[in-house]
């Protein structure tokens, strides 16, 4: 079992890892400067995103200010903080290990969210993932000890919810390793979810490159009403751009709509910015902010944000002629705005909530999707509310003004309930001032403080186990499989408080705006909407118990903590670099269809356990895609011995003792969803040599260019349906791969006929390099010689 030490003070300030107004006023300081040398090169008003991203540019960067493009050009820049996540912080110490270095060169913080596991309640799962992953826990504290970073124990909360109350303010450039990192922009942060091998790379101290994205800004004017909640902006927001509206674009919001809505409100939009593929997520520096940061101890920094508010927002001139500087501009009319739902199976399947009813038990619109969408169920087995997109004291407290609702007519939640907390500080502060008692008392379950059932940590016991079975949540993902594992599960997503008022009914078609409940008199009765909710805690935040390590002094002397025989962590060794041959006969391993999540390429759940295994966790390599070929989730044909029906991680380790290289075809925006580094690592270890897809998300795109795989477009995204199960394809003169010069592919089919295929990509010049080299780290490193991916493997 671990033995998590923790500072006697949970508020007790870490002058080298935290936000201090010092931090603060030097980051002001070259943002101002940096911006001066911009505004000389760049004759035209500025959006608030190129302001965020072009102050932290590296200072060799400058000079080519002038010729960047939106959605073409590379920018290098010197981001401020990384927030790692225990699961992709395995891999990322992993890999920091690999680098020579002996301290991270920006403030880092770990935090023990995913490897908690919801089972019967807070304190008793706790214990359950102290002992079960104490291994982990132990060697995250220790390679943190070692590297200088800080180390939030399991139980002190959410990643994102962390750095909201602790780290984050208006102005600076955070990369975490989580897709969900702009959760940050509530706060005027430009926060960025990145692979581990960037966060490595800033860990080290070298600039970040990123494509320079484009800009869609999304107005907003009036103020929200009645049920509407900030959820419902975003939701809103998908249905206008869909899971890939916002690919390589940073999501701006503005006008006056913006000051409406607090910072909590506002974190939950940029959240789920992730869901439309966004990088990132911002919103301009405004009273609600400065009020959050006094509330939470910050109000220091508050003061140094109003004294650069100038810089903290878009220029006047771009906001007064919007349609002149942003890519798109969608505008959203939040007097206006009703509840919507998402889901079930993706998260820009949304409706109004008042059109939910009819579409239960019709016909399902899957319109587009490569199969059709599920019909959800009427009655919902199970009610979940929090998360870090939904968990702040404003969201707890609406939803406990449901309950307190219900509670007065004798009426309890008809279906289990599950509630969990964003942090310990939001926990302490909730039970302090009763909306937990009251969603107790409505029958819920309190879980820890930690992603739980948000990102498939749920041991789900109920009777639904292989039938089809609705869930509503008010979290920001809703893949099937996500939750629970099960293929069955449908999830629809809304606020909390629309979460609460479905629980209450225990029903989809039951719509709290226009329908009653019965009391336990037997009388009908109506929810009110929820009254207005306090953004912070009138009685100020209760910061609960301590949960933080601060890293020593020195950590030379501290050896991360790794057993040679362990089944759950293993030491990496280089990549091989590129022997400088062109790739020739490569079978297709799998052709994925429709949509690939990086949850169907390294599935989530159970597996969490061997993220810092590359052997053990490669396993589950794709076992959620849908095979194009023969429509089974997982399975395929090892077409060199003609067996059938075997997985996929199966067949590409065959492959990969015979010494052949092989490549997986994807269809629109593969390996949408988490940041997820093991997406791009399994396919290296086994034996890939590239990924060819109709479109990339961003995320995953740069992780498999970061391992050293090829990871390219069909020019023509309709050669896809070209591709055959018994194809072999060569990718050729590669020798010559360059920014913007395509890739030949010779496809020959199993009749003897040939065809030639045109392949796109958008590798910078030093992403050329990462693949030469073998991978982004053995650049880093000054490794690359011939080496198999780990130890084990010798």
């Amino acid at each position: 079992m671990a033995t998590v030490e923790t500072v006697p003070d949970p508020r007790a300030l870490d002058e080298r890892i935290d936000s201090t107004p010092a931090f603060a006023r030097r980051l002001y300081a070259r943002l101002e400067r940096t911006l001066a040398a911009v505004r000389t090169r760049l004759d035209r008003p500025l959006t608030l995103a190129e302001k965020l991203l072009l102050s932290h540019l590296d200072d060799g960067a400058l000079p080519g200010v002038g010729g960047l493009r939106r959605g073409a050009s590379y920018v290098s820049l010197r981001p401020d903080r990384v927030v790692l996540q225990d699961v992709l912080a395995q891999t990322a110490l992993l890999q920091l290990m690999q680098t020579g270095r002996t301290r991270t060169a920006v403030p880092t913080t770990v935090h023990c969210d995913h490897l908690v596991q919801a089972r019967d309640a807070a304190a008793p799962d706790l214990r359950a993932s102290l002992e079960e992953n104490g291994e982990v826990y132990d060697f995250l504290r220790s390679a943190a000890a070692r590297y200088g970073a800080g180390f939030w124990a399991p139980g002190g909360g959410i990643m994102h919810q962390v750095v909201l109350e602790r780290y984050a303010f208006p102005g600076q450039l955070i990369l975490g390793t989580d897709s969900h990192t702009p959760n940050a922009g509530g706060l005027g942060a430009c926060a960025v979810g990145v692979g581990g091998a960037d966060a490595v790379e800033a860990m080290a101290g070298l600039p970040w490159e990123v494509l320079f994205p484009r800009v869609i800004g999304v107005r907003l004017s009036g103020s929200l009403r009645g049920w509407a909640a900030p959820k419902d902006v975003i939701l809103r927001l998908a249905a206008a751009l869909s899971v890939s509206g916002g690919t390589n674009a940073i999501l701006e919001y503005f006008g006056p709509g913006t000051a409406t809505i607090s910072a909590t409100g506002k974190a939950t939009i940029a959240n789920m910015g992730a869901e439309l593929g966004a990088t990132t997520s911002v919103f301009p520096f405004d009273e609600r902010m400065a009020a959050y940061l006094a509330a939470t101890g910050r109000g220091a920094l508050a003061d140094l944000a109003r004294a650069h508010a100038a810089v903290l927002g878009a220029d006047p001139d771009a906001v007064a002629a919007p349609l002149d500087v942003y890519d798109r501009v969608v505008e959203i009319d939040l007097s206006a705005l009703e509840p919507h739902v998402s889901g079930p199976g993706t998260p820009d399947r949304v409706r109004p909530l008042s059109a939910l009813a009819a579409e239960v038990g019709g016909a399902a619109p899957g319109a587009g999707a490569a199969r059709p969408l599920p019909v959800p169920v009427d009655a919902i087995a199970s009610a979940l509310v929090g998360s870090c997109t939904n968990s702040s004291y404003e969201d707890m407290s609406r939803a406990g003004d449901v309950a307190r609702q219900a509670l007065a007519h004798g009426v309890r939640a008809a279906v289990p309930l599950l509630v969990t907390p964003g942090s310990e500080q939001v926990r302490a502060t909730l039970d302090r001032d009763g909306q937990l008692d009251a969603l107790r008392a409505l029958g819920g379950t309190v879980l820890a403080n930690a992603c739980g059932p948000c990102i498939g940590q749920w041991r789900r016991d109920d009777a639904t186990a292989g039938l089809p079975n609705t869930i509503v949540t008010s979290y920001n993902r809703n893949f099937p499989m996500r939750n629970d594992g099960r293929e069955t599960t449908m999830n629809l997503i809304a606020s909390p408080e629309v979460v609460t008022a479905l629980a209450l009914a225990g029903r989809l078609s039951f719509n709290p705006l226009t329908d009653d409940l019965t009391g336990a008199d037997g009388r009908p009765f109506r929810l009110r909407p929820p009254g207005p909710a306090p953004e912070v805690p009138p009685g100020g935040f209760d910061a609960g118990r301590a949960h933080y390590l601060p890293p020593p002094e020195d950590g030379s002397a501290v050896e991360p903590a790794i057993d040679p025989a362990s089944e759950r962590l293993q030491r990496l060794a280089p990549w091989p670099a590129w022997d400088g041959r062109d790739f020739h006969e490569l079978p297709i391993l799998m052709k994925a269809r429709g949509k690939t999540t990086t949850d169907h390429i390294s599935a989530a759940g159970p597996w969490l356990r061997f993220r810092g295994h590359l052997e053990r966790f490669s396993d589950n390599f794709l076992m959620g895609a849908i095979n194009a070929f023969t429509g089974e989730r997982g399975r395929g044909a090892d077409v060199l011995s003609g067996e059938r029906g075997l997985a996929i991680a199966a067949v590409a380790r065959r492959y990969r003792a015979l010494g052949r290289r092989w490549v997986v075809v994807g269809d629109h925006n593969y390996g949408e969803g988490s940041s997820r580094e093991h997406a791009a690592l399994s396919p290296r270890l086994l034996g890939g040599a590239a990924v060819i897809a109709r479109s990339f998300a961003r995320i995953h795109e740069t992780n498999l260019k970061k391992q050293g795989l090829l990871a390219l477009t069909f020019a023509d995204p309709a050669d896809y349906e070209r591709l055959r199960e018994d194809d072999v394809l060569s990718l050729l003169d590669l020798a010559r791969l360059a920014p913007g010069r395509p890739v030949e592919c010779r496809v020959r089919h199993a009749d003897g006929s040939a065809e030639t295929l045109r392949l796109r990509h958008s590798y910078a010049a030093a992403q050329v390099a990462w693949f030469r080299r073998g991978s982004a780290l053995n650049c880093l490193a000054g490794a690359g010689a011939p080496a198999p991916g780990t130890e084990a493997a010798r």
